[in-house]
């Protein structure tokens, strides 16, 4: 028996009762978001599973309302509560259960002594910083003497606590301080933000396992990236992918350098030059694959190259029109819908432009991103501003695959597209802009 051997318990239990649930299910996810799970309820509002993830902290929903629970393996919790009353009647027992019962606590405890964003960030300095120091002093005490809290745990959560006072520090001079006190001339005292100097902004497991550790780093690499924009006159988007590829702490600088990555590399200038300086940063083979991806169908959008085609939009001239019937002659694409105002401010330059070209070796297409509940609405419009050129509608409004082959996220949207049916520009100056004039000068359209 002594030689016997022990299976791991690789799972939790969780299980409880909610009276007067109209709900069929409720759903319990881990922060982080590596797992997701519904569970099924009972009519008498009862529910049992087994959840097979890491340890850690999961948000479980229950109708309108949210609660934590923390949950590793051989934890067997159980909750009960009325959803009347949720929170008031909100309860957990069983093994492993006191780091829930934490959470629970600090939440409401935090809640009831920091109050609202007005009465905590009027605060002067000094009584903000009491307020703030006095919610640590509690939630320390109180972790520090519950017994049966894991060490791991209560080690992350007491630099959590001191993480979420520093982070509210920063918050109170960038902008809520100001913002709550209608202030705009605040500007903090010499020593307010000292305690934020020996922070260790390299932790990749706090990054990981605190959100308030997390916006801390970022916001610290944010400055640093709007320095280096406004010293070497460069994009945002680009500076950032440089100062994050600098980042020493390798899972740090793949979080970051991706988090945006995919829509920044369609918004910068020098394609060529942010992939490369990701792609020789980045060690996430996953991130590189996706980005890789993109930035493949991006160069397929450069200069000479086949532009993307739609097929068979409704036209409403009647019928359909395909983009490839526009070949012969310069295309020159509006996308626009009938909600967007910015679209509508440029229609008078269009007409206009549309007057002085018209019998030219160019067409003016306008393809509107409305879905398709709003096509009469797009016909209405057309007929009461007047529009001219050719008149399309997208089969799936702003997700239709030529939209989302040109990367469209704001409209309007301008796109120029030779004879032959190839780029000439990807994003096309407006018809307001004189650049327009002067590049379909170099055209000799």
């Amino acid at each position: 028996m002594a030689c016997s051997k022990v299976t791991p318990v690789e799972y939790a239990l969780f299980s409880g009762k909610i009276e007067n649930l109209e709900a069929k299910v409720i759903t319990l996810e881990k922060v982080d978001q590596s797992f997701k799970k519904e569970i099924t309820i009972e009519s008498n509002g009862a529910f049992s599973d087994t959840i097979q993830a890491s340890s850690g902290l999961y948000l479980l929903t229950v109708g309108k309302n949210r609660v934590n629970v923390y949950l590793e393996n051989e934890n067997v919790i159980n909750l009960s509560a009325d959803a009347k009353d949720f929170n008031g009647s909100l309860a957990f027992s069983g093994k492993g259960v006191e780091t829930t019962n934490y959470i629970t606590f600090k939440n409401k405890k935090t809640a009831e002594l920091r109050g609202n964003n007005k009465s905590l960030y009027t605060l002067e300095e000094a009584e903000f910083k009491k307020k703030l120091n006095d919610i640590s002093t509690i939630l320390n005490t109180v972790i520090d003497t519950t017994k049966g809290i894991e060490p791991e745990f209560k080690a992350l959560e007491k630099r959590n606590i001191n993480y979420t006072y520093l982070l509210q520090l920063s918050q109170y001079v960038n902008g809520k301080h100001g913002y709550w006190t209608k202030n705009k001339n605040y500007k903090p005292s010499e020593d307010f933000l000292s305690e934020l100097d020996d922070l260790d902004i390299n932790n990749g497991k706090d990054f990981e396992l605190s959100n308030a550790y997390k916006q801390l780093v970022t916001g610290y690499y944010v400055n640093e990236i709007r320095e280096l924009a406004k010293k070497d006159s460069i994009e945002f988007m680009y500076a950032k992918v440089k100062v994050h590829a600098a980042i020493p702490n390798e899972s740090i600088k793949n979080a970051l350098i991706f988090s945006g990555a995919e829509y920044g590399i369609t918004k910068i200038e020098n394609v060529e030059d942010y992939y490369k300086t990701f792609i020789n940063a980045s060690t996430n083979e996953e991130n590189n694959a996706k980005l890789t991806a993109t930035y493949n169908k991006l160069i397929g959008l450069n200069k000479g190259k086949p532009s993307p085609k739609f097929v068979n939009y409704q036209n409403h001239a009647g019928g359909t029109l395909s983009l490839d019937e526009l070949k012969g002659k310069y295309t020159y694409i509006d996308i626009w819908a009938t909600w967007c105002a910015p679209c509508l401010a440029e229609v008078p330059y269009l007409k206009k432009l549309e007057k002085t070209y018209h019998g030219k070796n160019i067409n003016f297409l306008s393809v509107s991103i409305d879905v398709q509940k709003d096509v009469e609405k797009w016909k209405q419009m057309i007929g009461d501003k007047e529009l001219g050129g050719i008149q399309v509608i997208t089969d799936k409004g702003p997700t239709a695959e030529f939209i989302g082959d040109y990367f469209v996220s704001t409209i309007p949207r301008f796109i120029l597209i030779d004879p032959q049916g190839a780029v000439v520009d990807k994003d096309a100056p407006r018809p307001s802009s004189p650049e327009l004039i002067d590049l379909f000068n170099t055209l000799n359209i």
